[in-house]
């Protein structure tokens, strides 16, 4: 039986330490790390076989975070799953510290993949998938993009390989929150419709509100369930989920909050610890 209980008050932990964290280093990018929140918590805290003592495990599951830019919100996952003590978020962005602006591999326990580059952090994915099958492994991948991301024609590419290969193993959830940095996408360029796109790429999809934890562990069964195909979760979500006067503001994309706004934001979501 799932605790959705439980993993709710993760998730506020999470948006909690990504707004912590975004306020001590004086930049990031909250809105779109708040709207990624409910997933990588079902994710990390439900779903992937993971060590956090033991990171390299060769049969772990997988997770890359192609939308690089929301490092926040993986890297509260990975501190609050034990991967490294949670005192290293507020040294985010520093020179010399673990925890940069974008993921790295080669510095951060429990990070898979350097992203950052639109679009790569989809296409090592499917590598790791398809290393996966020929090495008859169980593990699964599983990875997340921002719905702008989806202006890169690398993604589309990875997705026709990942059909082609047949990589019933990968599943990729899109976080799909209207906006990127210079608007709503619709205005800067349309991604729609989505999920037709996928289907017509040899995909199984299936849509979810990504802020409902049930609706996130059904369809990652249903993922589970799927042969021959890769899946996509079609995550519809907030951006800026969990405060108030983040939520659909594109301007929240990547400033950090001063701390009268970490204050109420702190406060809505249950006050600083």
């Amino acid at each position: 039986m799932v605790d959705y209980k439980a993993l709710q008050d993760i998730a506020t932990t999470i948006r909690r330490d990504i707004i912590e964290m975004l306020h001590a280093a004086g930049s990031g990018h909250p809105g779109g790390s708040l709207s990624a929140a409910d997933i990588l918590t079902v994710l990390y805290f439900h779903e992937m076989k993971i060590d956090p003592q033991n990171p390299k495990w060769e049969d772990r599951d997988r997770f890359v975070l192609s939308k690089g830019h929301a490092a926040p919100v993986l890297y509260a996952a990975l501190a609050e799953k034990g991967f490294f003590p949670k005192a290293e978020l507020g040294k985010l962005r520093k020179v010399d510290a673990m925890l940069q602006g974008h993921p790295d591999m080669k510095g951060t326990p429990g990070v898979e993949m350097s992203t950052g580059s639109l679009g790569q952090g989809f296409s090592a994915s499917l590598g790791m998938a398809l290393a996966a099958k020929l090495d008859h492994k169980a593990s699964r991948v599983y990875t997340l993009l921002g719905d702008g991301e989806l202006q890169e024609g690398l993604v589309w590419e990875a997705a026709m390989a990942a059909a082609h290969f047949k990589l019933d193993n990968l599943t990729a959830f899109i976080d799909l929150n209207g906006l990127q940095i210079d608007g709503p996408n619709e205005v800067v360029m349309g991604v729609a419709p989505v999920a037709d796109k996928f289907r017509a790429f040899g995909w199984h999809v299936v849509e979810i509100d990504g802020h409902k934890l049930e609706e996130i562990v059904a369809a990652i069964e249903k993922a589970k369930e799927t042969k021959l195909k890769p899946t996509l979760i079609l995550a519809h979500t907030v951006k800026g989920k969990g405060v108030s006067f983040m939520e659909n503001a594109v301007g929240w994309h990547g400033n950090a909050p001063k701390k009268e706004d970490a204050d109420k934001a702190l406060a809505e979501l249950g006050g600083a610890r």
